[in-house]
């Protein structure tokens, strides 16, 4: 069944209920849950994304490699010069099943209550997808002197439609980046200490 053909049959058994939202209203709905998201997402980052390690970075740049492939994410580009690393991995990784039932908790709610201001009912029909998506997360390693600098940031990447055929958010729920966050400088911090580092 195509992803019409999907949403067409979402539509007529919401329809009892509440009619069939437009594809204007959806979009609207999702442009804002990505504002919302995407505002939660940036603040995030300010005060959790980038932590300063004392190790120099020639030991922190394969303990972000090791850290984030222990965690199941696959390495996909590195560039040692310019002290980056990149990886991906299908979603909900590097959380697990129940991580993930955590942020679908958390964060569902409010995505139904933004999209519910366009759309309506139906709204409270839609669950987070992860299915056909990918989690990149993107890792850069600065030198400072004997210590070093790592910065990391995450986004979403469509590797096929989501089943129910509704458009895709461009931003990660917000409890899944700090979950996610917390656990890659876990598992950093513990790379660098099997070093016999200091954090």
């Amino acid at each position: 069944m195509s992803a019409r053909a999907k949403r067409a049959a979402a539509c007529l058994a919401l329809a009892a209920l509440a009619g069939c939202a437009t594809d204007a209203r959806i979009k609207s709905a999702i442009e804002e849950v990505n504002r919302e998201f995407k505002a939660q997402y940036e603040e995030i980052l300010s005060t959790q994304g980038t932590r300063e390690f004392r190790a120099p970075a020639a030991e922190t740049f394969p303990a972000v490699q090791a850290a984030l492939t222990r965690l199941g994410m696959r390495l996909e580009s590195r560039d040692p010069e310019l002290g980056y690393l990149g990886f991906a991995a299908p979603a909900p990784t590097p959380l697990n099943d129940e991580e993930w039932q955590m942020v679908a908790k958390a964060d569902l709610p409010m995505m139904q209550n933004l999209a519910a201001r366009h759309i309506g009912l139906p709204a409270y029909f839609i669950s987070f997808e992860p299915q056909g998506l990918e989690i990149v997360i993107n890792a850069t390693v600065i030198a400072e002197g004997r210590r070093s600098e790592v910065s990391l940031t995450a986004r979403m990447r469509q590797v096929k439609p989501p089943p129910s055929g509704m458009p895709r958010r461009d931003y990660a729920p917000p409890t899944g980046v700090r979950i996610a966050l917390e656990k890659i400088w876990a598992e950093i911090e513990r790379e660098l200490k099997v070093k016999g580092r200091p954090i």
